[in-house]
């Protein structure tokens, strides 16, 4: 996962009233593992935007982070199946 991706994931949990102080130790419990946010993953999800495609800097940082390791991206929004992407995506729900 992203550490743009985190920062939603750690956002969106307080806004639902969600304890977030060992979130991220937690995660990495369940096997997730964390990767920074650099100039080459910043050129790469800028390199993902199009037009219309109503991806967001989250979505595309996930897309590029998919991309650059060769893995699937995983997501629960059915709008990155009805765009383009360079990788393989996997809809969880």
């Amino acid at each position: 996962m992203s550490a743009v991706n985190l920062s939603e994931v750690i956002q969106k949990s307080e806004q639902h009233g969600v304890d977030t102080e060992a979130l991220e130790y937690d995660l990495e419990a369940l096997g997730i593992e964390f990767h920074g946010f650099d100039v080459g993953m910043a050129r790469l999800t800028a390199e993902l935007w199009t037009e219309g495609s109503g991806l967001s800097l989250g979505d595309r940082a996930c897309l590029a982070l998919a991309k650059r390791a060769g893995s699937t991206a995983v997501t629960s929004d059915r709008r990155w199946t009805r765009v383009e992407v360079p990788v393989d995506v996997r809809l969880v729900r």
